[in-house]
């Protein structure tokens, strides 16, 4: 099996990773790879402290081991992946402790980018809101949770692009892929999508009537009671 990454081994490629310098190929070649492996993981191809060895990575993804090296080190500054001196690499394990202060990180960083999106949200766009919102409430009534887990992503992407603040947008993107898992893991927590469901409503409404303060309230409300949904998870075995 491979994850679609064909390409030729040239002689440089089999030079020893610490004589090789980052060509402008090389760059190019370990950047796919990299989002290959980071999608794999993201989707969970990959598990929570499952190994991933260089050699099986190289076959599959069809590169040299120096590329494969670097698309893991990227990934590791991510906090996706943890590499140990004479151990190789494995997907790297949150803890509750860590995934708690991951989430206050990500209240904070929300609730400035939905006042942001409050300040700059077109008419087109809160029609766009409107209809996610919908689609999560028809998602619920008929208990397609899978479906409402990927709207949810869905409505917070949609709110970063209406904001547009790119810094907080790159941080917020990697902590959620740090907790990717447990954040699907909470769509399946009894009761979970009901409770998320008028918050989201919530946070659509204040962003549609350009309300910064009650748009950052209403997320900041929001992510706050991850944290406490994070803590159910633990007690119950699914986080």
């Amino acid at each position: 099996m491979t994850f679609g990454l064909p390409t030729a081994l040239t002689a440089r490629e089999k030079m020893p990773a610490e004589k090789q310098e980052m060509s402008p190929q090389s760059a190019r070649e370990s950047a796919t790879a990299r989002d290959v492996l980071r999608a794999a993981i993201l989707d969970g191809a990959y598990l929570p402290g499952e190994r991933l060895v260089e050699a099986s990575l190289c076959e599959r993804l069809g590169v040299s081991r120096f590329i494969v090296r670097t698309a893991l080190q990227d990934l590791a500054a991510e906090g996706l992946v943890e590499v140990q001196r004479n151990k190789g690499a494995h997907v790297r394990k949150i803890s509750l402790a860590e995934a708690v202060e991951i989430t206050e990180v990500r209240m904070v960083l929300e609730g400035l980018v939905a006042a942001k999106a409050a300040a700059r949200v077109t008419e087109d766009q809160a029609i766009e809101l409107d209809e996610i919102g919908l689609l999560m409430r028809r998602a619920v009534t008929a208990g397609e949770f899978r479906r409402y887990s990927d709207l949810n992503q869905r409505l917070h992407a949609l709110i970063r692009a209406i904001a547009g603040h790119r810094t907080a947008d790159t941080l917020i993107e990697t902590m959620r892929g740090q907790l990717v898992r447990r954040q699907f893991a909470l769509s399946l927590l009894p009761g979970r999508p009901a409770i998320s469901l008028p918050q989201h409503e919530r946070i659509i409404e204040a962003i549609r009537a350009r309300d910064a303060a009650e748009a950052e309230l209403a997320m900041r409300e929001h992510i706050a009671s991850v944290i406490e949904a994070l803590h159910n998870l633990d007690e119950i075995g699914l986080a």
